[in-house]
């Protein structure tokens, strides 16, 4: 597990939302699931943020957090855009997911998903 402390950030709120969604999902989850968080390029902004369910874990490529009894991992090259980030889960009238707090953005786009450095 990664000595980095706070690196990445998530919230109770965001993994009350993922445990809900483990558990909806058990049946088709693998038992070593982690909860995968990194960077694609694209979107509105230049990168687009990537979040899913994963098997796999390297300790060589990647970082391993966990946090209110959720792993979370991160691909190294990812880490150096979303160190400090805080995952956190929002749920309104208006709009409900998972909301990035990302440090080093930029610019962001409306739809919260894509940011600049």
């Amino acid at each position: 597990m990664s000595t980095t402390h706070l690196a990445i950030t998530l919230t109770e709120r965001a993994a009350k939302e993922v445990k809900r969604i483990m558990d909806e999902q058990k049946d088709s989850l693998p038992e070593n699931v982690v909860l995968r968080m990194g960077i694609q390029g694209g979107g509105c902004s230049g990168f687009q943020y990537d979040l899913r369910f994963d098997d796999r874990y390297d300790p060589e490529t990647d970082e391993l957090f966990e946090q209110h009894g959720i792993r979370l991992v991160v691909d190294k090259r990812s880490l150096m855009y979303l160190k400090g980030t805080e995952l956190d889960f929002y749920e309104g009238l208006d709009r409900r997911g998972f909301v990035f707090n990302n440090p080093n953005a930029r610019r962001t786009c409306g739809c919260g998903s894509s940011f600049g450095v």
